[in-house]
Protein backbone atom coordinates (compact mmCIF):
# COMPACT_ATOMS: atom_id res chain seq x y z
CA UNK A 1 0.00 0.00 0.00
CA UNK A 2 1.85 3.31 -0.92
CA UNK A 3 -0.04 5.50 2.07
CA UNK A 4 1.85 2.97 4.04
CA UNK A 5 5.16 3.22 2.59
CA UNK A 6 4.97 6.88 2.33
CA UNK A 7 4.30 7.05 6.28
CA UNK A 8 7.32 4.27 6.99
CA UNK A 9 9.45 6.59 4.77
CA UNK A 10 11.35 9.35 5.85
CA UNK A 11 9.60 12.77 5.63
CA UNK A 12 10.53 15.87 3.26
CA UNK A 13 13.29 17.92 3.63
CA UNK A 14 12.80 20.78 6.25
CA UNK A 15 10.07 18.55 8.13
CA UNK A 16 10.75 16.66 11.70
CA UNK A 17 8.15 14.11 10.95
CA UNK A 18 4.86 13.33 8.34
CA UNK A 19 1.64 14.86 9.62
CA UNK A 20 -1.66 14.10 7.98
CA UNK A 21 -1.18 16.95 5.24
CA UNK A 22 2.37 15.87 4.64
CA UNK A 23 1.05 11.85 4.10
CA UNK A 24 -2.20 13.60 1.66
CA UNK A 25 -0.10 15.99 -0.97
CA UNK A 26 2.70 13.28 -1.15
CA UNK A 27 0.23 10.64 -1.81
CA UNK A 28 -1.57 12.52 -4.64
CA UNK A 29 1.72 12.52 -6.01
CA UNK A 30 1.50 8.86 -7.17
CA UNK A 31 -2.34 7.93 -7.28
CA UNK A 32 -4.63 9.17 -9.84
CA UNK A 33 -6.87 11.53 -7.91
CA UNK A 34 -7.51 14.89 -7.64
CA UNK A 35 -7.81 15.54 -3.61
CA UNK A 36 -7.42 13.52 -0.90
CA UNK A 37 -8.63 14.15 2.45
CA UNK A 38 -7.05 14.26 5.77
CA UNK A 39 -9.72 11.99 7.40
CA UNK A 40 -9.21 9.48 4.55
CA UNK A 41 -5.34 9.55 5.52
CA UNK A 42 -6.47 9.44 9.23
CA UNK A 43 -8.73 6.77 8.74
CA UNK A 44 -5.99 4.43 6.81
CA UNK A 45 -3.21 4.95 8.95
CA UNK A 46 -5.50 3.90 11.79
CA UNK A 47 -6.45 0.96 10.13
CA UNK A 48 -2.70 0.02 10.14
CA UNK A 49 -1.78 1.33 13.27
CA UNK A 50 0.00 3.80 11.89
CA UNK A 51 0.87 7.05 13.60
CA UNK A 52 4.32 8.60 12.02
CA UNK A 53 4.43 11.61 13.75
CA UNK A 54 4.35 9.94 17.11
CA UNK A 55 8.03 8.61 18.42
CA UNK A 56 9.04 6.48 21.28
CA UNK A 57 12.96 6.46 22.87
CA UNK A 58 14.59 3.82 24.28
CA UNK A 59 17.55 2.37 25.47
CA UNK A 60 18.54 -0.74 23.56
CA UNK A 61 20.55 -2.94 26.02
CA UNK A 62 22.96 -5.60 25.09
CA UNK A 63 21.58 -8.64 26.22
CA UNK A 64 24.89 -10.70 26.90
CA UNK A 65 26.25 -13.46 29.80
CA UNK A 66 26.77 -10.50 32.43
CA UNK A 67 23.11 -8.98 31.74
CA UNK A 68 21.26 -11.97 31.90
CA UNK A 69 23.95 -12.62 35.44
CA UNK A 70 22.68 -9.12 36.88
CA UNK A 71 19.14 -9.91 36.12
CA UNK A 72 18.87 -13.51 37.37
CA UNK A 73 20.83 -12.06 40.79
CA UNK A 74 18.48 -9.44 41.28
CA UNK A 75 15.37 -12.14 40.09
CA UNK A 76 16.66 -14.33 42.52
CA UNK A 77 16.71 -11.76 44.82
CA UNK A 78 12.92 -10.49 44.86
CA UNK A 79 11.62 -14.26 45.52
CA UNK A 80 13.57 -14.37 48.57
CA UNK A 81 11.22 -14.38 51.88
CA UNK A 82 11.82 -11.03 53.94
CA UNK A 83 14.63 -11.65 56.35
CA UNK A 84 14.96 -9.17 58.82
CA UNK A 85 18.92 -9.84 59.12
CA UNK A 86 19.26 -9.72 55.94
CA UNK A 87 16.95 -6.96 54.32
CA UNK A 88 16.69 -5.79 50.61
CA UNK A 89 16.73 -2.08 50.19
CA UNK A 90 16.92 -0.95 46.33
CA UNK A 91 18.29 2.92 46.11
CA UNK A 92 18.13 5.30 43.48
CA UNK A 93 18.39 9.09 42.40
CA UNK A 94 16.22 11.38 40.81
CA UNK A 95 17.16 15.01 39.86
CA UNK A 96 14.61 17.68 40.38
CA UNK A 97 14.30 21.88 39.45
CA UNK A 98 13.02 23.74 41.81
CA UNK A 99 10.40 26.15 39.76
CA UNK A 100 8.86 29.37 41.08
CA UNK A 101 5.96 30.89 39.98
CA UNK A 102 6.09 34.82 38.41
CA UNK A 103 2.76 35.18 38.92
CA UNK A 104 -0.04 34.56 41.49
CA UNK A 105 -1.85 31.16 40.19
CA UNK A 106 -6.03 32.03 40.41
CA UNK A 107 -7.55 29.79 42.79
CA UNK A 108 -10.17 27.30 42.04
CA UNK A 109 -13.63 28.56 42.10
CA UNK A 110 -16.72 26.16 41.40
CA UNK A 111 -17.03 26.41 37.95
CA UNK A 112 -13.98 27.68 37.17
CA UNK A 113 -10.20 25.45 37.52
CA UNK A 114 -6.94 26.28 39.46
CA UNK A 115 -4.94 28.79 36.59
CA UNK A 116 -1.54 29.73 36.73
CA UNK A 117 1.12 31.34 34.52
CA UNK A 118 2.94 29.55 31.39
CA UNK A 119 6.06 31.47 32.54
CA UNK A 120 7.94 30.36 35.62
CA UNK A 121 11.78 30.89 37.60
CA UNK A 122 14.16 28.62 38.05
CA UNK A 123 15.04 28.61 41.24
CA UNK A 124 18.33 25.85 41.35
CA UNK A 125 18.18 22.13 40.97
CA UNK A 126 17.93 19.65 44.13
CA UNK A 127 18.49 15.43 44.20
CA UNK A 128 16.64 13.28 45.60
CA UNK A 129 17.96 9.85 46.69
CA UNK A 130 15.29 7.23 47.33
CA UNK A 131 15.34 4.08 49.11
CA UNK A 132 12.47 1.47 49.49
CA UNK A 133 12.55 -1.81 50.80
CA UNK A 134 11.44 -4.65 48.48
CA UNK A 135 9.42 -6.44 51.15
CA UNK A 136 7.43 -4.07 53.28
CA UNK A 137 6.16 -0.87 53.35
CA UNK A 138 9.20 1.26 54.11
CA UNK A 139 10.79 4.02 52.14
CA UNK A 140 13.09 7.07 52.83
CA UNK A 141 13.58 10.27 50.57
CA UNK A 142 16.45 12.46 51.48
CA UNK A 143 17.01 16.09 49.73
CA UNK A 144 20.69 16.85 49.30
CA UNK A 145 22.21 19.98 46.50
CA UNK A 146 24.24 16.84 44.90
CA UNK A 147 25.04 13.64 44.24
CA UNK A 148 28.78 13.28 45.01
CA UNK A 149 30.64 10.40 46.72
CA UNK A 150 29.94 11.72 49.80
CA UNK A 151 26.32 12.35 49.49
CA UNK A 152 26.24 8.11 48.65
CA UNK A 153 28.54 7.34 51.37
CA UNK A 154 26.35 9.62 54.44
CA UNK A 155 23.34 7.87 52.81
CA UNK A 156 25.13 4.33 53.06
CA UNK A 157 26.39 5.00 56.28
CA UNK A 158 22.48 6.12 57.59
CA UNK A 159 20.73 2.96 56.24
CA UNK A 160 23.04 0.74 58.33
CA UNK A 161 23.41 2.90 61.34
CA UNK A 162 20.39 4.39 61.64
CA UNK A 163 17.66 2.90 58.91
CA UNK A 164 18.68 -0.79 59.78
CA UNK A 165 20.41 -0.71 63.19
CA UNK A 166 19.96 -4.44 63.88
CA UNK A 167 20.05 -5.90 60.20
CA UNK A 168 23.46 -7.94 59.86
CA UNK A 169 23.96 -7.26 56.58
CA UNK A 170 21.46 -4.70 54.01
CA UNK A 171 21.58 -5.88 50.80
CA UNK A 172 21.52 -2.72 48.40
CA UNK A 173 20.10 -2.72 44.89
CA UNK A 174 21.25 0.00 42.89
CA UNK A 175 22.53 0.59 38.96
CA UNK A 176 25.99 1.59 37.71
CA UNK A 177 26.79 5.00 38.38
CA UNK A 178 30.25 5.84 39.23
CA UNK A 179 29.58 7.13 42.88
CA UNK A 180 27.52 3.83 43.72
CA UNK A 181 30.80 2.26 44.90
CA UNK A 182 33.00 1.36 47.88
CA UNK A 183 35.39 3.77 46.88
CA UNK A 184 33.44 6.52 47.60
CA UNK A 185 32.85 4.98 51.05
CA UNK A 186 36.56 5.02 51.31
CA UNK A 187 36.83 8.48 50.03
CA UNK A 188 34.36 9.78 52.17
CA UNK A 189 35.17 8.19 55.55
CA UNK A 190 38.10 7.02 57.46
CA UNK A 191 39.26 3.77 56.76
CA UNK A 192 38.08 2.46 59.88
CA UNK A 193 34.96 4.09 59.50
CA UNK A 194 34.36 2.95 55.93
CA UNK A 195 35.32 -0.98 56.61
CA UNK A 196 33.14 -0.81 59.30
CA UNK A 197 30.10 0.32 56.84
CA UNK A 198 31.13 -2.05 54.35
CA UNK A 199 30.98 -4.90 56.33
CA UNK A 200 26.92 -4.00 56.77
CA UNK A 201 26.59 -3.75 53.35
CA UNK A 202 26.20 -5.93 50.29
CA UNK A 203 26.04 -4.20 46.79
CA UNK A 204 24.00 -5.82 43.68
CA UNK A 205 23.96 -4.23 40.38
CA UNK A 206 21.39 -4.20 37.72
CA UNK A 207 22.43 -4.52 34.33
CA UNK A 208 23.18 -1.47 32.32
CA UNK A 209 20.37 -0.06 30.74
CA UNK A 210 17.98 -1.95 32.39
CA UNK A 211 16.70 0.60 35.27
CA UNK A 212 13.04 -1.37 34.96
CA UNK A 213 15.14 -3.69 37.37
CA UNK A 214 15.03 -1.45 40.34
CA UNK A 215 12.41 -1.19 42.45
CA UNK A 216 13.64 2.18 43.60
CA UNK A 217 12.59 3.65 39.93
CA UNK A 218 8.61 2.32 40.65
CA UNK A 219 8.81 4.65 43.57
CA UNK A 220 10.36 7.37 41.98
CA UNK A 221 7.66 6.97 39.52
CA UNK A 222 4.89 7.06 41.91
CA UNK A 223 6.54 9.96 44.27
CA UNK A 224 6.71 12.38 40.62
CA UNK A 225 2.63 11.44 40.15
CA UNK A 226 1.48 11.74 43.80
CA UNK A 227 3.85 14.58 45.24
CA UNK A 228 5.87 16.04 42.84
CA UNK A 229 3.98 16.92 39.56
CA UNK A 230 3.46 20.86 40.65
CA UNK A 231 6.12 23.96 40.69
CA UNK A 232 8.11 23.64 43.90
CA UNK A 233 10.32 26.79 44.44
CA UNK A 234 12.63 26.02 47.34
CA UNK A 235 14.34 23.17 49.38
CA UNK A 236 12.62 23.70 52.31
CA UNK A 237 9.47 23.09 50.80
CA UNK A 238 10.39 20.35 48.95
CA UNK A 239 11.87 18.75 51.53
CA UNK A 240 8.52 18.69 53.80
CA UNK A 241 6.68 17.73 50.73
CA UNK A 242 8.48 14.84 50.02
CA UNK A 243 8.66 14.12 54.00
CA UNK A 244 4.92 14.09 54.34
CA UNK A 245 3.98 11.99 50.97
CA UNK A 246 6.82 9.27 52.64
CA UNK A 247 4.70 9.04 55.78
CA UNK A 248 1.75 8.96 54.52
CA UNK A 249 2.64 6.13 51.73
CA UNK A 250 4.28 4.14 54.62
CA UNK A 251 1.63 4.22 57.41
CA UNK A 252 -0.75 3.18 53.91
CA UNK A 253 1.09 0.08 54.63
CA UNK A 254 1.96 -0.05 50.62
CA UNK A 255 4.59 -1.89 49.03
CA UNK A 256 5.71 -2.87 45.62
CA UNK A 257 4.92 -6.41 44.38
CA UNK A 258 7.40 -7.68 41.78
CA UNK A 259 5.75 -10.02 39.99
CA UNK A 260 8.68 -11.47 37.48
CA UNK A 261 10.64 -14.25 37.81
CA UNK A 262 13.56 -16.18 37.09
CA UNK A 263 11.29 -18.69 34.73
CA UNK A 264 9.26 -15.66 33.23
CA UNK A 265 12.57 -14.17 32.11
CA UNK A 266 13.95 -17.75 30.64
CA UNK A 267 10.39 -17.80 28.95
CA UNK A 268 9.95 -14.33 27.94
CA UNK A 269 13.92 -13.90 26.64
CA UNK A 270 14.76 -17.00 25.66
CA UNK A 271 15.75 -16.24 22.51
CA UNK A 272 17.93 -13.50 23.66
CA UNK A 273 19.62 -15.81 26.14
CA UNK A 274 23.39 -16.32 25.06
CA UNK A 275 23.91 -19.53 23.60
CA UNK A 276 26.02 -21.79 26.13
CA UNK A 277 29.24 -23.49 24.68
CA UNK A 278 28.80 -26.65 26.61
CA UNK A 279 25.22 -28.33 27.43
CA UNK A 280 24.70 -29.96 30.84
CA UNK A 281 24.92 -33.51 28.82
CA UNK A 282 28.30 -32.63 27.64
CA UNK A 283 29.51 -31.05 30.79
CA UNK A 284 29.22 -34.28 32.87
Amino acid sequence: MQLVALACSDPPEGCTRWTLTLLANALLEVVEHESISRETIRRRLDDNDLKPWQRKMWCIAKIDGEYIARMEDLLDLYAEPHDSKRPVVCFDESPIQLIGEVRVPIVQKPGKRYRYDSEYKRNGTANLFVMVDANRSWRKVKVTDRRANEDFAVCMRDLVDADYPDADRVRVVMDNLSTHTASAIYQTFPAVEARRILRRLEFHYTPRHASWLNMAEIEIGVMRRQCLDRRIDNRNLLESEVQAWQRRRTDSGAKIRWMFSIEQAREKMAKSYPTPVLNESKSR
